[in-house]
Protein backbone atom coordinates (compact mmCIF):
# COMPACT_ATOMS: atom_id res chain seq x y z
CA UNK A 1 0.00 0.00 0.00
CA UNK A 2 1.24 3.47 -0.86
CA UNK A 3 0.79 6.33 1.59
CA UNK A 4 0.70 10.06 1.07
CA UNK A 5 3.77 11.26 2.95
CA UNK A 6 4.41 14.71 4.38
CA UNK A 7 8.00 16.01 4.11
CA UNK A 8 9.03 19.02 6.19
CA UNK A 9 12.03 20.82 7.63
CA UNK A 10 12.46 19.91 11.31
CA UNK A 11 15.51 22.14 11.79
CA UNK A 12 18.59 23.16 9.81
CA UNK A 13 20.04 19.63 10.12
CA UNK A 14 16.92 17.47 10.14
CA UNK A 15 14.02 16.50 7.88
CA UNK A 16 10.79 14.93 9.13
CA UNK A 17 8.75 12.48 7.05
CA UNK A 18 5.24 11.72 8.30
CA UNK A 19 2.75 8.93 7.57
CA UNK A 20 -1.00 8.86 8.44
CA UNK A 21 -1.53 9.21 12.20
CA UNK A 22 -2.40 5.58 12.94
CA UNK A 23 -0.80 2.74 14.89
CA UNK A 24 -0.79 0.17 12.12
CA UNK A 25 1.57 -2.67 11.16
CA UNK A 26 1.32 -1.85 7.45
CA UNK A 27 2.42 1.72 8.16
CA UNK A 28 5.28 0.35 10.29
CA UNK A 29 6.39 -1.88 7.40
CA UNK A 30 6.28 1.10 5.06
CA UNK A 31 8.32 3.18 7.52
CA UNK A 32 10.97 0.47 8.01
CA UNK A 33 11.09 -0.15 4.28
CA UNK A 34 11.65 3.54 3.49
CA UNK A 35 14.18 3.78 6.32
CA UNK A 36 16.17 0.97 4.69
CA UNK A 37 16.01 2.66 1.29
CA UNK A 38 17.27 5.94 2.77
CA UNK A 39 20.11 4.17 4.59
CA UNK A 40 21.16 2.44 1.36
CA UNK A 41 20.97 5.68 -0.61
CA UNK A 42 22.99 7.70 1.92
CA UNK A 43 25.47 4.93 2.70
CA UNK A 44 28.45 7.23 2.05
CA UNK A 45 27.06 10.03 4.20
CA UNK A 46 26.80 10.24 7.99
CA UNK A 47 23.14 10.43 8.94
CA UNK A 48 20.99 9.15 11.80
CA UNK A 49 17.45 7.93 11.20
CA UNK A 50 14.95 7.75 14.06
CA UNK A 51 11.55 6.20 13.47
CA UNK A 52 8.40 6.53 15.59
CA UNK A 53 4.82 5.27 15.19
CA UNK A 54 4.10 7.45 12.16
CA UNK A 55 7.30 9.21 11.18
CA UNK A 56 10.98 9.17 10.31
CA UNK A 57 13.37 11.89 11.45
CA UNK A 58 16.55 12.12 9.37
CA UNK A 59 19.39 13.85 11.22
CA UNK A 60 22.37 14.97 9.15
CA UNK A 61 25.81 15.66 10.63
CA UNK A 62 25.96 18.90 8.65
CA UNK A 63 23.74 21.88 7.92
CA UNK A 64 21.48 21.24 4.93
CA UNK A 65 22.28 23.87 2.28
CA UNK A 66 18.96 23.68 0.47
CA UNK A 67 16.08 22.05 2.32
CA UNK A 68 13.79 21.97 -0.74
CA UNK A 69 16.40 20.22 -2.87
CA UNK A 70 17.03 17.66 -0.13
CA UNK A 71 13.31 17.00 0.30
CA UNK A 72 12.95 16.56 -3.48
CA UNK A 73 15.85 14.08 -3.34
CA UNK A 74 14.09 12.07 -0.62
CA UNK A 75 10.77 12.13 -2.48
CA UNK A 76 12.47 10.71 -5.55
CA UNK A 77 13.37 7.53 -3.68
CA UNK A 78 10.80 4.95 -4.64
CA UNK A 79 9.19 3.25 -1.67
CA UNK A 80 8.78 -0.05 -3.54
CA UNK A 81 12.48 -0.56 -4.32
CA UNK A 82 12.72 -3.15 -1.55
CA UNK A 83 10.16 -5.93 -1.15
CA UNK A 84 8.40 -5.32 2.16
CA UNK A 85 8.02 -9.07 2.59
CA UNK A 86 11.80 -9.28 3.06
CA UNK A 87 11.43 -7.51 6.43
CA UNK A 88 11.17 -10.65 8.56
CA UNK A 89 10.85 -10.00 12.31
CA UNK A 90 12.31 -11.88 15.24
CA UNK A 91 9.88 -13.22 17.83
CA UNK A 92 11.10 -12.84 21.42
CA UNK A 93 9.48 -14.60 24.39
CA UNK A 94 9.83 -12.49 27.54
CA UNK A 95 9.28 -14.28 30.89
CA UNK A 96 7.09 -12.28 33.29
CA UNK A 97 6.10 -12.93 36.89
CA UNK A 98 2.68 -11.34 37.34
CA UNK A 99 1.23 -9.96 40.56
CA UNK A 100 2.40 -10.00 44.18
CA UNK A 101 5.53 -7.90 44.81
CA UNK A 102 6.35 -7.97 41.08
CA UNK A 103 3.03 -6.57 39.84
CA UNK A 104 2.04 -4.12 42.55
CA UNK A 105 -0.93 -2.71 40.61
CA UNK A 106 -2.42 -5.97 39.35
CA UNK A 107 -5.12 -6.17 42.05
CA UNK A 108 -6.23 -2.58 41.51
CA UNK A 109 -6.00 -2.91 37.72
CA UNK A 110 -8.13 -6.07 37.74
CA UNK A 111 -10.74 -4.38 39.91
CA UNK A 112 -10.95 -1.31 37.69
CA UNK A 113 -11.34 -3.48 34.58
CA UNK A 114 -13.83 -5.84 36.28
CA UNK A 115 -11.64 -8.80 35.37
CA UNK A 116 -10.03 -11.50 37.49
CA UNK A 117 -6.24 -11.46 37.79
CA UNK A 118 -6.15 -14.70 35.82
CA UNK A 119 -8.13 -13.07 32.99
CA UNK A 120 -5.78 -10.06 32.93
CA UNK A 121 -2.73 -12.34 32.73
CA UNK A 122 -4.30 -14.49 30.00
CA UNK A 123 -5.32 -11.49 27.91
CA UNK A 124 -1.91 -9.85 28.35
CA UNK A 125 0.16 -12.94 27.52
CA UNK A 126 -1.80 -14.37 24.59
CA UNK A 127 -0.78 -11.68 22.09
CA UNK A 128 2.28 -11.23 19.89
CA UNK A 129 3.08 -7.52 20.28
CA UNK A 130 4.82 -5.51 17.57
CA UNK A 131 7.76 -3.25 18.48
CA UNK A 132 7.01 0.03 16.70
CA UNK A 133 10.03 1.91 17.94
CA UNK A 134 12.45 2.19 20.85
CA UNK A 135 12.74 5.38 22.86
CA UNK A 136 11.54 7.57 25.76
CA UNK A 137 14.07 5.75 27.96
CA UNK A 138 17.03 3.96 26.34
CA UNK A 139 15.74 0.50 25.46
CA UNK A 140 12.04 1.27 26.13
CA UNK A 141 9.96 -0.78 23.67
CA UNK A 142 6.84 0.89 22.28
CA UNK A 143 4.52 -2.07 21.67
CA UNK A 144 1.31 -2.29 19.68
CA UNK A 145 -1.34 -5.00 19.91
CA UNK A 146 -2.76 -4.73 23.45
CA UNK A 147 -6.22 -6.29 23.81
CA UNK A 148 -8.85 -3.54 24.03
CA UNK A 149 -10.24 -5.16 27.19
CA UNK A 150 -7.03 -4.06 28.95
CA UNK A 151 -7.05 -0.40 27.91
CA UNK A 152 -6.81 1.85 30.98
CA UNK A 153 -5.70 5.45 31.25
CA UNK A 154 -2.37 6.11 32.89
CA UNK A 155 -2.28 6.95 36.59
CA UNK A 156 -3.32 10.50 37.41
CA UNK A 157 -0.30 10.71 39.74
CA UNK A 158 2.81 8.92 38.38
CA UNK A 159 5.01 6.87 40.68
CA UNK A 160 8.32 8.51 41.50
CA UNK A 161 10.09 5.14 41.28
CA UNK A 162 9.35 2.13 39.07
CA UNK A 163 11.80 -0.79 39.16
CA UNK A 164 13.71 -1.89 36.09
CA UNK A 165 11.99 -4.79 34.37
CA UNK A 166 8.50 -3.75 35.48
CA UNK A 167 5.78 -4.58 32.96
CA UNK A 168 3.03 -1.99 32.78
CA UNK A 169 -0.10 -0.92 30.95
CA UNK A 170 -0.89 2.69 30.10
CA UNK A 171 -3.71 3.75 27.80
CA UNK A 172 -3.76 1.42 24.80
CA UNK A 173 -0.17 0.25 25.24
CA UNK A 174 1.92 -2.12 27.30
CA UNK A 175 5.66 -1.98 27.85
CA UNK A 176 8.66 -2.82 30.00
CA UNK A 177 10.68 -0.27 31.98
CA UNK A 178 14.34 -0.82 30.95
CA UNK A 179 15.74 1.20 33.89
CA UNK A 180 14.62 2.36 37.32
CA UNK A 181 12.62 5.51 36.62
CA UNK A 182 9.46 7.48 37.39
CA UNK A 183 6.41 6.19 35.58
CA UNK A 184 2.64 6.42 35.37
CA UNK A 185 1.72 3.04 33.96
CA UNK A 186 -0.10 0.32 35.92
CA UNK A 187 2.51 -2.29 36.92
CA UNK A 188 1.13 -5.81 36.53
CA UNK A 189 4.36 -7.85 36.52
CA UNK A 190 8.10 -7.89 36.15
CA UNK A 191 10.71 -9.60 33.99
CA UNK A 192 14.29 -10.45 34.99
CA UNK A 193 15.44 -9.86 31.39
CA UNK A 194 17.86 -6.99 30.72
CA UNK A 195 16.37 -4.88 27.93
CA UNK A 196 19.24 -2.43 27.64
CA UNK A 197 22.93 -2.70 28.47
CA UNK A 198 25.17 0.22 27.41
CA UNK A 199 28.25 -2.01 27.84
CA UNK A 200 27.22 -4.33 24.98
CA UNK A 201 27.14 -3.73 21.24
CA UNK A 202 24.37 -3.24 20.35
CA UNK A 203 23.03 -2.17 23.76
CA UNK A 204 19.58 -3.58 22.85
CA UNK A 205 18.97 -6.88 21.04
CA UNK A 206 15.50 -5.77 19.92
CA UNK A 207 14.59 -3.89 16.74
CA UNK A 208 11.55 -2.05 15.42
CA UNK A 209 9.36 -4.58 13.64
CA UNK A 210 10.25 -7.43 15.99
CA UNK A 211 7.54 -9.27 17.92
CA UNK A 212 7.28 -9.71 21.69
CA UNK A 213 5.35 -12.42 23.51
CA UNK A 214 5.02 -12.48 27.31
CA UNK A 215 5.35 -15.84 29.08
CA UNK A 216 3.87 -16.10 32.60
CA UNK A 217 6.33 -17.60 35.09
CA UNK A 218 6.33 -18.31 38.82
CA UNK A 219 8.35 -16.44 41.44
CA UNK A 220 10.78 -19.37 41.72
CA UNK A 221 11.28 -19.38 37.93
CA UNK A 222 11.86 -15.61 38.05
CA UNK A 223 14.54 -15.97 40.72
CA UNK A 224 16.19 -18.83 38.84
CA UNK A 225 16.43 -16.81 35.60
CA UNK A 226 17.66 -13.77 37.55
CA UNK A 227 20.39 -15.92 39.12
CA UNK A 228 21.44 -17.27 35.70
CA UNK A 229 21.57 -13.74 34.29
CA UNK A 230 23.73 -12.52 37.19
CA UNK A 231 26.23 -15.31 36.54
CA UNK A 232 26.20 -14.95 32.75
CA UNK A 233 24.46 -18.28 32.16
CA UNK A 234 21.29 -16.99 30.51
CA UNK A 235 20.94 -15.56 27.01
CA UNK A 236 17.64 -14.61 25.46
CA UNK A 237 17.32 -15.94 21.92
CA UNK A 238 14.62 -15.28 19.33
CA UNK A 239 12.07 -17.99 18.60
CA UNK A 240 12.03 -16.87 14.97
CA UNK A 241 15.39 -15.71 13.64
CA UNK A 242 15.22 -13.39 10.63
Amino acid sequence: MEYKLKFSCYNERSILIEWPSLIDTNILKSILNFKKIIQNHYIKQSIEIINAFNSILIIYDYTIDNINDEIFRLKSLKINEIDIEDLKPNLWEIPVCYGNEFGVDLDDFSSKKDLSKREVIELHSKVNYTIYFIGFLPGFLYLGGLDKKLYLDRKSTPNLYVEKGSVGIGGNQTGIYPQNSPGGWHIIGKTPIELFNPKTNPPSIFSAGDLIRFKPISKSEYLEIEHEINYGKFMLKPIIDA
